[in-house]
Parts: C-alpha cells; sequence; structure tokens
C-alpha cells in the first residue's frame, strides 16, 4: 500500500514552487521595476518584505489541511493504506460510501470498484490508494493555490499603498539612506489623504524655518552619546604597540658614503686595491683603520613597545540610543505660536528616530491623554492625526509622568529619551515623581524639557537634565538654561 503522512503530503505541495513563482512574477510586475528604479534604496526593502511574506504565506499553506472535510479523508485513507487485501475488499464499499459527502475522489472511486467488482486483483488496492493520493494531492493543491490566491491579492494592495505613500512622503521629507526607507516602509501601510500630507509639509516648512527648533531636535538627537556614565572614571592603561624608529642598521635605503670596514658595504672601486700584490697591503690597512670607503645606509627599525596613556577604565564607553518618549502639552495656554513649535519639534524629533531607526512614541496631554506610536505599521497616519489635533484644556503634568516612567521601566522603551514639550505654566510636581525620574536617571534614562513661554515654572523645570528656553516673543533666539 501508498502510505504518506497528512503533514508530510501538505508540506510536499506547498514546498512545489508555487510561492517562488508568485514572488518571481510579483518582482517582475512594472511598478516594483519603476520604483526600484526610481529609488534604489527601495529593492532591498521591497525584497525583505517579500520575503517575510513568503514565510507567512507558507505556514497558512500547511494548515490548509485542518479543515474538517480535508481530515476526515485524510485520516480514512491513512486507515485503508493499512489493510490486507481482505480487509480491503470486504470494506471498500463501505469506503466508498463515507466519500460520498466530502471528497472530490467519489465519482472516481465508485468507477473503479464497480468496474472491478467480482474480480480479486491483488493490484487493484494499490492502484485504488495511489488514485486516491493524486486525488487528495490535487485537492489540498487547489485549496493551497487559493490560499496563496488570496494573500498574494492582500500583498499586492499592500505593497501598492506603500510606494504610494513613500511616493507621496517624497514631497514632504528629503530622500534618505537605506536604514531611513526602511523604516518609512514599515510606516507606510496607511493611505494618506491630499491633507494629511499638507499638514506635514505646514510643520516641515516651519521647522525649516525656525533654526532654533532644528537646533534643538539635533541636540537631543545626540544627547545619548554624550551622556555621563558616572561610574566611568579615568584610569592609566598600558597598551603594546609597534613603533618605528630611525636606524643605521637596517638597510631600506642608501643615503650616502662613508668610512668604515663593513665589507658588505663596500664601494666596488676600493676591490681594486686587491688587483694588485704591491697594493694589496694598503688594502688591509685601510680596514684596519676602518677607512674603506662604504656606502652608508638608513632605514626604519621597528620595534614593540609598550605606551602608557590615559583612558576609560568602563567596559561601556558608548551608551546605546533608545527611543523617543515625546510628551507635548496640548493645553489652551500652547494654542498659537508655542503649539506651531512643538509640533515642529515633535515632528523633526519623529525624523531623527526615523533617520536613527529608533522607536517614537508621542503622548498628547492636557486634562486627558492621547498616544500615538509613530513606529508602527500607519505610523504615518499618525503622524499625520497628531499634526492635526487641536491644543485645548488645561495642564495636567503628573499623570502624563507617571504613563511615561510606566513605559520606561518595560523593554521596549528602555533606555529611551523623554522630551516634555510644555510652557511649564503648572505647579511643581510631588517628591513621589521626583523620586522615580532619580532612580530612571541611574538607568541612563535621560529627561529633558524645552520651555515654550518665558513664565514657566523653574522649580519644576529643575527635575530635567537639561533644559531649553524658546519663547513665542522672541522668534529664532535660543537660549539654553542649563
Amino acid at each position: 500500500m501508498l502510505g504518506v503522512d497528512a503533514l508530510n503530503l501538505v508540506v510536499m505541495v506547498a514546498e512545489s514552487g508555487m510561492i517562488d513563482s508568485s514572488i518571481t512574477e510579483i518582482l517582475s510586475r512594472p511598478q516594483f521595476l519603476t520604483a526600484a528604479k526610481s529609488n534604489p534604496n527601495i529593492k532591498p526593502t521591497l525584497k525583505n518584505h517579500i520575503l517575510k511574506w513568503r514565510g507567512k504565506v507558507k505556514h497558512k499553506m500547511t494548515k490548509v489541511c485542518e479543515t474538517e472535510r480535508i481530515q476526515e479523508e485524510l485520516a480514512l485513507y491513512q486507515e485503508v493504506i493499512h489493510w490486507s487485501e481482505d480487509g480491503f475488499y470486504q470494506k471498500i464499499e463501505e469506503v466508498v460510501v463515507k466519500l460520498e459527502w466530502h471528497s472530490s475522489f467519489y465519482i472516481e472511486a465508485s468507477k473503479l470498484v464497480k468496474n472491478n467488482k467480482g474480480l480479486f486483483n491483488p493490484m487493484f488496492p494499490r492502484f485504488f490508494c495511489e488514485r486516491w493520493y493524486e486525488s487528495l494531492s490535487d485537492a489540498i493543491k487547489k485549496a493551497q493555490l487559493t490560499e496563496l490566491k488570496e494573500d498574494k491579492e492582500k500583498l499586492l494592495a499592500d505593497l501598492y499603498q506603500r510606494i504610494e505613500t513613500l511616493k507621496t512622503m517624497e514631497s514632504v521629507s528629503a530622500e534618505g539612506d537605506e536604514a531611513q526607507i526602511g523604516k518609512l516602509w514599515d510606516m507606510a501601510s496607511a493611505r494618506l489623504t491630499k491633507s494629511n500630507v499638507d499638514i506635514m509639509k505646514l510643520h516641515a516648512r516651519f521647522l525649516k524655518k525656525n533654526k532654533g527648533l532644528q537646533e534643538i531636535a539635533a541636540k537631543l538627537g545626540r544627547m545619548a552619546n554624550e551622556a555621563q556614565d558616572h561610574d566611568r572614571s579615568q584610569a592609566v592603561a598600558e597598551e603594546v604597540k609597534v613603533v618605528e624608529e630611525k636606524s643605521d642598521f637596517v638597510t631600506d635605503d642608501i643615503v650616502g658614503i662613508q668610512e668604515g670596514d663593513d665589507l658588505s658595504r663596500l664601494l666596488p672601486n676600493e676591490t681594486l686595491f686587491l688587483s694588485h700584490p704591491e697594493l694589496e697591503v694598503i688594502f688591509y690597512q685601510h680596514l684596519v683603520d676602518k677607512r674603506l670607503m662604504n656606502y652608508r645606509m638608513e632605514g626604519a627599525d621597528r620595534k614593540l613597545r609598550k605606551v602608557t596613556a590615559q583612558s576609560r577604565a568602563s567596559n561601556n564607553a558608548l551608551i546605546e540610543k533608545g527611543p523617543f518618549v515625546i510628551c507635548v502639552d496640548a493645553s489652551g495656554s500652547m494654542s498659537g505660536f508655542p503649539e506651531q513649535c512643538a509640533k515642529a519639534l515633535a515632528y523633526g524629533l519623529m525624523q531623527i528616530a526615523l533617520a536613527e531607526e529608533r522607536d517614537c512614541y508621542v503622548i498628547l496631554f492636557s486634562t486627558q491623554q492621547i498616544t500615538y506610536e509613530l513606529s508602527k505599521q500607519d505610523g504615518l497616519k499618525e503622524v499625520a492625526d497628531f499634526l492635526s489635533y487641536r491644543f485645548h484644556g488645561g495642564t495636567d503634568l503628573e499623570p502624563v509622568l507617571e504613563q511615561s516612567i510606566e513605559l520606561m521601566h518595560g523593554d521596549k522603551y528602555k533606555n529611551a529619551d523623554l522630551v516634555v514639550l510644555s510652557d511649564f505654566i503648572a505647579p511643581t510636581q510631588s517628591e513621589h515623581i521626583d523620586a522615580m525620574i532619580g532612580d530612571l536617571k541611574q538607568c541612563q534614562n535621560r529627561f529633558h524639557a524645552v520651555c515654550l513661554s518665558k513664565y514657566g515654572n523653574p522649580a519644576l523645570m529643575a527635575m530635567f537634565d537639561h533644559t531649553w528656553s524658546y519663547h513665542p516673543s522672541m522668534l529664532g533666539r535660543l537660549t539654553q538654561i542649563r
């Protein structure tokens, strides 16, 4: 009898080349060839996306046998192939009846049994099972093709959408490198409307016009590498280096002529004294007196020496850059120019996070909190929604600080930079909040504040590592407080 494990049958059909053929067809489509030609950095990103899809769809295709109809037929087939010939002839008609309602093999099976009725052919059971196996294989293949076709259509729709969104984003930000394109691709699953693009263009222009905000964003992007590690101290370190020194004993170059007794460096004319017996004594006299004319040689002698230098004793000389958690004050007192500054600065930090492959999480706070995760699948849509939000309500800083601290205790946002954009017209925070922030500072989390009003509470801003003031009434003026 012909035996096969049900899972092996499904995997064998799934690996028959159907998926690879679909991938080849997708990559050869004019839309993707044109996109890759116009932006070479998109090609590896596109291929990586399709390879991830390949793994997912293959897994889904191996699950098609889990439907009730296929499961029942596979179980019956597995039972029949282990029967003896006598058992097969006794029960085959019952098997055909069971196939009637759920198998495409039923009609062929009925004809085979009818044509063989009354004959005891020892080859018939094997032939019957072979035909049944082929029918099962075809049925699974059809089910997998249906699954593949549906998933392929979804993939194509997703790819077209991402390419269209990336093309739209070219008018908003300058073309980036492969890493930035890859991050934009991950965020481009949602369709952007014209109003979405217009609002991003508006804030991109505002950021470009206000150089002070650009300077703050750039400094915040560099802060991770400039963070002080209190456990690091100056220490004397010794290391072995190769040192070159000038030496007359290394024959690299001829630099002149000198008197000496080195026969290996002897000038050819000195050997003329040896050609006549009466002059030979003069040669030996010059040799004893070290007056033979020698080539003067000079070269670099390379030696291993220990070099002592001051160095940091810490193993972690560079602190890894973490995500951004940006808290934006959306109270009514921030409306107008401060609102524009806060949104533009947050947009600038999002671009830095994008270029450096850092996650970016925005929390709008007033009397309630609204969160935007800018690095997720529809992150660009989240950016547009955030930039479109109108500020109103009062300032309540404590709940948003608690939420941010909770985020930074998780694995995803550990080592994060917390940036608060506010007018800081609010009371000083409780000792409880101050203590929690102090604990996170010991874990290399950094806390930054950008004050968009000259009436901000200095005591409230004292809890931050770095504080800047950018006043609406002093356009373009940047003052770093500390």
